[in-house]
C-alpha cells in the first residue's frame, strides 16, 4: 500500500485515525457556558501558605475541566487581599447579571439568568460543625443563589495522600507491591481529625481504607478533644504497637500546624504534614462541583503510589 509522499518523494506524516471502539481516549469534556462558578471555602487564618495552597486546589481543578470558574473565598478573609467567602460570592452575582443586562441592551435574545451563581466546595476533608455553620452563614449572608457541596471525605484518594505523606516522612513503605522496609515506618497509625466526634467517625472510614494499605492498625482521634489523642495512643500500644506515627485527616488551613507537633510530641511519636495539595485534593473539590450541577465528567481515581 504506497503511501502519501512529499518534496523529494519524502514520506509524509498523516494525522493518526480516531481509534474505535472501546478504548477510545474519551473526549475532554468542558465547563458548560454560563456554567455556577466553583468557589472554594478556605477556613483558617489566610496568609501567602494557604493562598498558594488553595491556589494550587483550584489549579488543579481547572486542568481538569477546562473553562471552569474557579475562584477562592476566605472564611477569616479581609476582603482586600484575602477576598471573604461572602464577598466573593456577591461579587459572581454581580457579574452574571451585568453580563445579562449588557446582553439583553446589545439586543441579543437572552434568558434572564436562573440556577444557583455559584457551587461552594468546603476545602474540609471531614466534617467540622462549626465551620460549616459559618460557611452556610457567609453563603446567606450573601445573598446570592448557591449550592454548599458535602466536605471532601471520606474518600480512597484521601487514603491514598495519607498514604504518601507518611512515606514522605519516612514513616510507612512508598509502595505496597515492594518487598522492602523502612526502618522507621510506623506499626500504628494515629489519624488526627478535627471537629469532634463526628469527624473521628468519618475519620474512621478512610482509616480503614489507610490499614488496608498500609497492613497496620489505623485508629482516628480528635485534635480537639483533651485526651482523645493520648487514648487512641494507649489502645494502640495495649494491642502490641510500639512505633507509632500521626497522619493528620486535614488539608491544613483549618488548624494551627503547632497542635500537631505538640499532639505528636505529647504521645511520644513521629507526625507525617498535612495533606495539604496533594493533587486528589483538586479533584475531589471538582467533582463536588460537577455532582450538584450534574455534569460526568472523568471520576477521581487514585493511582499506586510509587
Amino acid at each position: 500500500m504506497s503511501s502519501p509522499t512529499g518534496p523529494a518523494g519524502l514520506p509524509v506524516r498523516m494525522p493518526r485515525p480516531r481509534q474505535p471502539g472501546r478504548h477510545r481516549r474519551p473526549e475532554p469534556v468542558a465547563a458548560p457556558e454560563g456554567a455556577p462558578a466553583l468557589v472554594l471555602a478556605v477556613p483558617g487564618a489566610p496568609g501567602t501558605a494557604t493562598r498558594g495552597l488553595a491556589e494550587e486546589v483550584v489549579s488543579i481543578a481547572r486542568s481538569e475541566l477546562p473553562g471552569l470558574d474557579a475562584r477562592i473565598g476566605y472564611l477569616d478573609g479581609d476582603d482586600a487581599d484575602f477576598p471573604t467567602l461572602k464577598a466573593v460570592l456577591a461579587h459572581a452575582g454581580e457579574e452574571r447579571t451585568a453580563r445579562y443586562e449588557q446582553a439583553k441592551a446589545a439586543g441579543e435574545d437572552v434568558k434572564e439568568p436562573d440556577g444557583p451563581v455559584a457551587v461552594v466546595v468546603p476545602l474540609l476533608a471531614g466534617p467540622d460543625s462549626a465551620l460549616l455553620r459559618r460557611i452556610r452563614q457567609a453563603v446567606m449572608d450573601s445573598r446570592v443563589a448557591a449550592d454548599l457541596t458535602d466536605v471532601l471525605g471520606p474518600h480512597p484518594l484521601l487514603a491514598e495522600g495519607l498514604h504518601v505523606r507518611l512515606s514522605e516522612a519516612g514513616l510507612a513503605r512508598a509502595d505496597r507491591a515492594r518487598l522492602f522496609t523502612v526502618a522507621t515506618a510506623a506499626d500504628g497509625i494515629i489519624l488526627a481529625s478535627v471537629g469532634g466526634d463526628e469527624a473521628v467517625q468519618a475519620a474512621g472510614i478512610t482509616g480503614m481504607l489507610l490499614a488496608a494499605r498500609l497492613a497496620v492498625p489505623v485508629m482516628a482521634a480528635a485534635l480537639d478533644q483533651d485526651g482523645s489523642i493520648a487514648g487512641v495512643a494507649e489502645q494502640l500500644r495495649s494491642s502490641g504497637s510500639q512505633q507509632l506515627a500521626l497522619a493528620p485527616y486535614l488539608i491544613g488551613p483549618e488548624i494551627d500546624a503547632g497542635l500537631i507537633e505538640e499532639a505528636a510530641k505529647e504521645v511520644g511519636c513521629s507526625a507525617a504534614e498535612a495533606l495539604g495539595p496533594y493533587p486528589a485534593i483538586g479533584k475531589l473539590a471538582l467533582a463536588k462541583y460537577t455532582s450538584a450541577l450534574g455534569i460526568v465528567p472523568q471520576q477521581p481515581q487514585g493511582a499506586p503510589v510509587r
